[in-house]
């Protein structure tokens, strides 16, 4: 197994599959709007890029358009509303937290979604509880791609960034952690952006999918 002490996710896109959830919210969104609903697919690519970039994908519109903010507005309530009904855990990773825990190694989460979605949704699913550390752009003055917030996340949970592992599905990520003096894991099975080359983000590991992270932490080396 790889050696390391703590093992810090990302949210979105990396821990939980949280785009159906925010598909059903911006579709009724539009239709609320007299928009034609979008596909799953033209929406996943902006949840890296949270209420922002969902808006200007959904709405074709920038954020210095005056009906901007009040459209994100919107879209946040109708998300808040259901942010956990069809979100999940991705394929694997309950047994890569149920591993952690049996060995006692701690693990946490470093996301730039605010902390009042965060909770709701860590909360509805249970893993709340289980977590040793939660930090989100609240907590800090910068979030990622600054340092910041990963090594606020290490210091709570007492273990040096040089011995904990940070999985993320975008360069910001990866950046962030690199910054810290984390290890990285480029998660590929997340929100990849169109034209994204995730071998040029220089993470320490790419994994593809995420039933593949249990065996790169865990297996044993030959």
């Amino acid at each position: 197994m790889l050696d390391f002490k703590a093992l810090l996710f990302d949210l979105d896109g990396t821990l939980l599959d949280t785009a159906p959830d925010f598909v059903t919210a911006l579709n009724k969104q539009l239709v609320l709007h007299n928009r034609a609903p979008l596909p799953d697919s033209a929406i996943r690519t902006s949840v890296t890029n949270g209420s922002v970039g969902l808006i200007q994908s959904g709405f074709n519109i920038d954020p210095g358009h005056e009906q901007f903010e009040p459209l994100r507005e919107e879209f946040l309530e109708l998300y808040f509303a259901n942010l956990a009904e069809k979100t999940a855990l991705y394929e694997g990773l309950q047994e890569v937290l149920d591993e952690c825990n049996a060995r006692d190694i701690p693990w946490g989460i470093v996301t730039n979604k605010p902390w009042r979605y965060t909770e709701a949704a860590l909360v509805q699913l249970g893993l709340m509880e289980g977590a040793a550390t939660v930090i989100c752009p609240d907590h800090v003055t910068l979030p990622k791609p600054h340092p910041e917030a990963i090594l606020l996340a290490c210091n709570e949970i007492a273990i040096a960034p040089q011995d904990c592992l940070y999985v993320g599905d975008h360069v910001r990520d990866i950046d962030a952690g690199r910054a810290a003096g984390t290890r990285n894991i480029a998660a590929a099975w997340g929100y990849i952006e169109a034209g994204q080359v995730i071998a040029d983000w220089q993470a320490d590991w790419i994994v593809e999918q995420s039933q593949q992270l249990h065996s790169l932490l865990f297996a044993k080396q030959s």
